[in-house]
């Protein structure tokens, strides 16, 4: 038989592990629409976080044609214009666990806990969702929501694009 200590630190350490989680953080969601054209090309797709002056506190999620050959991919990075002129041109890439390979059409969610990467510890203040779609043969949206953080209940906020991009969602978790 273990020794009693043994008995209840292994029974305190289960308890542990079988609790929820209570770190904040946000759930994203992005729907590509499904596009009735002759050509169709996945977009491309940055999501990042803005502060009120407009400068980006974290980059976190690119969606983009990782698999062509010389990292071609990277090379219309710049046609989400609003995304790579505030923070794309100075990043290098693939960035781990940012970086991914184009969606299609359909409903996408994303979830990031505060505090690890890439959802940087953000300070308390108005910042604004911003997520950028742009597509070969196609056209570029730029769709954003804002928000407070850090949230002081459970949110969810909601826009909504008209061409490149479909229902964008930000649930704010306290």
């Amino acid at each position: 038989m273990k020794p009693l200590y043994l008995r209840y630190s292994a029974a305190a350490v289960t308890a542990a592990l079988g609790l929820p989680a209570m770190a904040a953080g946000i759930t994203v969601g992005v729907e590509v629409p499904r596009l009735q054209v002759a050509e169709y090309h996945r977009p491309y797709v940055a999501v990042w976080i803005e502060r009120a002056d407009s400068s980006v506190a974290s980059t976190l999620a690119v969606w983009y044609d990782i698999k062509l050959k010389n990292a071609e991919g990277t090379k219309w990075l710049k046609d989400m214009r609003q995304w790579w002129r505030r923070t794309g041109r100075d990043l290098d890439f693939p960035i781990d666990g940012v970086t991914s390979p184009t969606r299609p059409a359909g409903s996408h969610s994303m979830e990031f806990t505060e505090g690890q990467a890439p959802f940087a510890a953000l300070p308390p203040g108005e910042y604004k969702l911003m997520v950028e779609a742009a597509r070969e043969v196609g056209g570029r949206e730029l769709v954003s929501i804002p928000f407070s953080w850090p949230a002081k209940a459970s949110t969810e906020l909601k826009a909504q694009g008209n061409a490149e991009l479909g229902a964008i969602s930000l649930q704010l978790k306290p």
